[in-house]
C-alpha cells in the first residue's frame, strides 16, 4: 500500500521501525528505505553491525530511546566520562550516538527549552579515543 502510494509521488520517502536486516531486505525488494528506527544507545548494542550495514548502503538510522527511555541510562563508565568531560551523562550518550556513525539521526525527547540547549550541546562534544572506548566497554564493542 505505501509502496503504491510512493510510486504515484504521494509519498516520497518510506521508514521503517522496529525491524530486522531480514525484514528491512524483504521491504526493500517492494520499495526504496531510506530510514530505520530502532531501539539503540550506548547500553543496548544488538544493532551495532546493523547500523555499520546501513550506512554503507546510505540510509539513516534513528535511535529510539537514545538516553534509554523509561529507564534512564545508568552507568559508572558514562558517569566518570562524562565527569571527566564536564558534561551530564545524557549529553555524552548523545555524543557517543553522534561519533558512532555518520548515518546516525538523534530525535532525543525533551519537554523544556533548558533540556533542548542541554541536549544541542552534545553535538559539539569531542570524546577523545580512549573515553570512546569507555563507553564501547558499556555495550559491547561496535562491528564495524
Amino acid at each position: 500500500m505505501l509502496a503504491g502510494l510512493q510510486r504515484q509521488g504521494l509519498i516520497r520517502h518510506l521508514g521503517l521501525s522496529n525491524v530486522s536486516p531480514g525484514q528491512l531486505a524483504e521491504a526493500q525488494a517492494i520499495a526504496e528505505i531510506v530510514c530505520v528506527q530502532n531501539l539503540y544507545n550506548v547500553a543496548h548494542r544488538n544493532d551495532d553491525s546493523f547500523v555499520y550495514d546501513l550506512a554503507m548502503q546510505g540510509i539513516a538510522y534513528v535511535p529510539f530511546f537514545p538516553l534509554g527511555g523509561f529507564t534512564p541510562l545508568q552507568s559508572s563508565e558514562l558517569d566518570a566520562v562524562a565527569a571527566s568531560l564536564q558534561s551530564t551523562p545524557m549529553q555524552v550518550a548523545l555524543a557517543w550516538l553522534l561519533h558512532r556513525s555518520p548515518n546516525i539521526l538523534l530525535i532525543p525527547g525533551t519537554s523544556t527549552v533548558a533540556h533542548l540547549r542541554e541536549n544541542l550541546q552534545a553535538t559539539t562534544l569531542q570524546i577523545p579515543s580512549e573515553l570512546m572506548a569507555d563507553l564501547d566497554s558499556i555495550g559491547g564493542t561496535p562491528g564495524q
